[in-house]
């Protein structure tokens, strides 16, 4: 597997994982796998096995497409969907003013 490849499947894994406060023991855990799978995977030094990369996945609520190519698959969505329409009205009016001032501070243009 192509070695910027791996390093990019890394990079996911350990800034999901950050996002998700979970250490690398935790994710071990959730996923099945051994601490120094998770580290080797989070580095891109070695390619995870396709049953490690689902664990790891499903450990991180993350989708396959997102892990392996970076792309926000309609699964990601739909998993957020789920989140966001557990909210108050209040709390959904808040999280819809946090994402505008978002989109404004990183300059993403609206459609």
């Amino acid at each position: 597997m192509d070695t910027i490849l791996l390093e990019e499947m890394g990079m996911r894994i350990f800034e999901r994982r950050k996002q998700l406060r979970m250490t690398q023991e935790e994710l071990a855990e959730a996923a099945g796998i051994t601490p120094q799978t998770v580290s080797t995977a989070e580095l891109g030094k070695k390619a995870m096995r396709p049953e490690n990369i689902i664990r790891v996945c499903s450990a991180l609520e993350i989708s396959t497409d997102f892990l392996l190519m970076g792309k926000v698959a309609m699964e990601d969505r739909n998993l957020l969907l789920e989140k966001v329409s557990q909210l108050s009205p209040q709390h959904y009016r808040y999280l819809e003013e946090i994402i505008e001032n978002y989109i404004a501070a990183v300059g993403i243009a609206h459609r």
